[in-house]
């Protein structure tokens, strides 16, 4: 389902293919520089239907402003392997309009299924995937060279863990087992970067300075006896010595936080020993620190990080028991607890600002609301009364240190594992049920709602086979590139 299309200008010049299934075109990759002398530049033609004949060709932009494009080329797409993917149908609600763009899918199965990432288009045809070599793909991200990053993790967390980095011919880059990193730690100069690690899991964010944090499972034996399960994030920092031609690179830890330097080993209050399962990280580029999603605290918590130069003190808690006080959508002293987020996954920022003022959006499968209420008590199966999931949107104020509950609506199902939740272009909301009851089975689903009160529906994706660890809209296959 993908082309290689190679065009040589014989000067230097910006190239770039169209391509479609008429002549018309109508989608395009995104655009590469030639070397200064000429030369031959090769771009992957991806985001095409299986089995389906379409049309491309090259367009090369000189240095003068002439366009030269090349003769019509036609290809046509493989087939989709039988029972690799899960049946997936995607609807738009009557008179609405969703973000342009496609959907990146991390399929994830709790019942032995097909576990892949896939992309699809608006009407729900794949037009990409990638079949995994492990366990499911948690999560997959496009990053800034136009290639993926995709962890792989197995059970208990990390459990055999594969980082890897691919691009869209799924040929892989370079690759980093749990081994790999417990050696490269052994030998790092960094302060606290003497632990062992049980791999990586979960999520990782690639920063714009090249450094890559990821996130990894730790153990510790308590004062109590008890083996508790905890996380780090790892800074690796010299990413750019990782390339198809130095594949072997392992790259170097160059700063560390560990939760059990930093948090209350005491403050149990959901599923230990596996006393933290963090599951999300986020960049505040306006000052540099990071936000880790504690899910079996129930909390986010943010640090100091300082693009590498901070000592990792706590900066706050956000969350039931945490540092914030919650007010209603009117200003107003908030005085359910249950409106509070548990057991959460996927957030992310709503604003261009992510200090001072800023608002935050995430979804709360609530799997541990229970903890609120005197007699106390977890989810698992639909029909408690705490068993509801949420996305609800966060407006910060780090100076009041007061946290206004924006918005709350509540899901069509309860989804006790995974999802995620963003704001897109448009101002819609997007986000991911990673597996909607009834359970056992495999079916995950993700909305585009309006963002009004109560919500409505604008577009869905049902997919039916596999759970969704989590859903992104992507403007296209290509950094920068709109569809």
């Amino acid at each position: 389902m993908v082309a290689s299309y190679t065009v040589a200008p014989a000067t230097a010049a910006n190239v770039s293919v169209e391509f479609g299934l008429t002549t018309s075109y109508g989608l395009t990759t995104w655009t590469q520089s030639a070397p200064a002398s000429g030369g031959p530049i090769s771009l992957f033609v991806a985001g095409m239907k299986a089995s389906s004949a379409y049309h491309m060709r090259g367009v090369v932009q000189f240095a003068d402003g002439t366009t030269f494009n090349d003769v019509d080329k036609s290809f046509t797409t493989g087939a989709v392997p039988s029972g690799l993917l899960p049946n997936i149908t995607a609807t738009t609600s009557s008179g609405m309009t969703p973000q342009s763009g496609v959907e990146l899918v991390d399929a994830v199965s709790v019942t032995g299924g097909q576990q892949n990432a896939f992309a699809t288009d608006l009407a729900g045809n794949v037009i990409w995937f990638y079949q995994t070599p492990v366990s499911g793909p948690d999560p997959i991200k496009l990053v800034a060279n136009g290639h993926f990053i995709v962890n792989f993790s197995g059970i208990p967390d990390g459990n055999n863990s594969l980082l890897e980095e691919i691009d869209l011919g799924d040929n892989v880059i370079w690759q980093m087992t749990a081994a790999q990193l417990n050696a490269a730690l052994a030998s790092a100069a960094c302060a606290r970067c003497n632990i062992s690690i049980t791999g990586t899991h979960h999520d990782f964010v690639s920063l714009p300075n090249g450094h890559l944090i990821v996130l990894a499972a730790t153990q510790k034996t308590l004062s109590d006896n008890t083996t508790a399960t905890g996380d780090v994030l790892i800074d690796l920092g010299d990413m750019e010595n990782v390339s198809g031609s130095n594949p072997n690179h392992v790259p170097q830890p160059v700063w560390l936080w560990n939760e059990f330097d930093y948090l209350d080993t005491n403050r149990r209050p959901y599923s230990y020993p596996d006393w933290t399962h963090t599951n999300a990280v986020l960049y505040s580029a306006d000052d540099g620190n990071l936000i880790v999603s504690i899910r079996h605290q129930n909390w986010l918590v943010k640090m100091d990080y300082s693009n590498g130069t901070g000592d990792g003190h706590v900066i706050w808690k956000l969350g039931y028991q945490g540092d914030f006080t919650l007010l209603d959508s009117s200003g107003g002293p908030d005085s359910n607890d249950t409106d509070w987020f548990f057991a959460q996954h996927g957030p992310s920022f709503t604003t261009k600002n992510t200090t001072g003022n800023f608002s935050l959006i995430l979804f709360d499968n609530g799997d541990d609301r229970g903890v609120t209420s005197v007699v106390g008590g977890t989810c698992g199966v639909m029909g408690q009364p705490d068993c509801y999931s949420t996305v609800p949107i966060l407006n910060i104020d780090e100076t009041a240190m007061t946290a206004t509950l924006a918005s709350k609506p509540t899901t069509p199902d309860y989804s006790f594992f995974g999802g995620n939740a963003e704001t897109l272009a448009n101002g819609n909301v997007e986000y991911d049920e990673c597996a909607a009851v009834p359970l056992p089975g495999d079916e995950g689903k993700i909305f585009e709602v309006l963002q009004s009160n109560p919500s409505q529906a604008v577009w869905e994706m049902d997919v039916n086979g596999n759970s969704v660890y989590r859903g992104f809209r992507m403007p296209s296959l290509y950094p920068g590139v709109q569809w």
